[in-house]
């Protein structure tokens, strides 16, 4: 009898175990318009094209963000631990990048995220962390595709592990220490707590980035 209660016991944990990995998909973009989303300045800087979000920032002094917030009328989604995945390809040349664990405050006067992390979207040649780099975190040299036809990024976070993957290939994975250190200038590059909201980055007038098929599951 104490074996079997044993064996229920251990079966209870791996059901919990699993569930906590596979909640629900959240379809993010519905390949018409920007419900759901919302930009923090310059409005003008997302449209949607042939079914996919475009980020073009045509101001060349400040960045633009687009934030999920679902079907709220204030504030934004929060997710602590997820997986998110996104179709993405871009014009020659550009820059972009997915931020999460962030929220809507400015580090500068040019409106870089204060707070969260960025996986870098690059196909320029002057910026030398490429795709899938955890900016300034874990860069990357090299890229892993070819920006300019549409490849996949998945994120995921669980505590305090990170992983990015592109086109199904692991290239980062990062666990943040207890107390991580960072540059003044990038002392909100932790995660937080109670977690933060998705973004998209429209960087400069030279940069095109496309995103579609975005979707996000919690895991906490």
């Amino acid at each position: 009898m104490k074996t079997l209660k044993f064996m229920v016991g251990v079966a209870v944990l791996a059901v919990g175990a699993s569930s906590a990995w596979s909640g629900e998909w959240i379809t993010m973009f519905n390949g018409r318009d920007l419900q759901g989303w919302r930009v923090n300045q310059i409005p003008e800087a997302f449209t949607v094209e042939d079914g996919a979000i475009k980020a073009h920032c045509r101001d060349p002094n400040q960045k633009s963000h687009l934030f999920y917030v679902g079907d709220q009328a204030e504030g934004l989604v929060r997710f602590k631990d997820f997986e998110f995945e996104a179709t993405v390809r871009s014009e020659p040349g550009s820059n972009s990048g997915i931020f999460f664990h962030t929220d809507m405050t400015p580090r500068d006067a040019k409106h870089h995220l204060r707070n969260g992390y960025e996986v870098q979207l690059n196909s320029s040649k002057k910026e030398k962390r490429k795709t899938g780099s955890l900016y300034a975190i874990v860069d990357l040299a090299e890229s892993p595709v070819d920006e300019t036809t549409w490849f996949q990024v998945r994120i995921r976070v669980r505590g305090r592990q990170i992983e990015v993957h592109i086109n199904g290939e692991r290239v980062v994975e990062y666990t943040e220490p207890g107390d991580p250190e960072r540059p003044k200038n990038r002392v909100g590059r932790v995660l937080n707590p109670t977690g933060g909201a998705i973004a998209l980055q429209g960087h400069d007038p030279n940069s095109v980035f496309y995103f579609k098929d975005l979707r996000i599951r919690r895991l906490d």
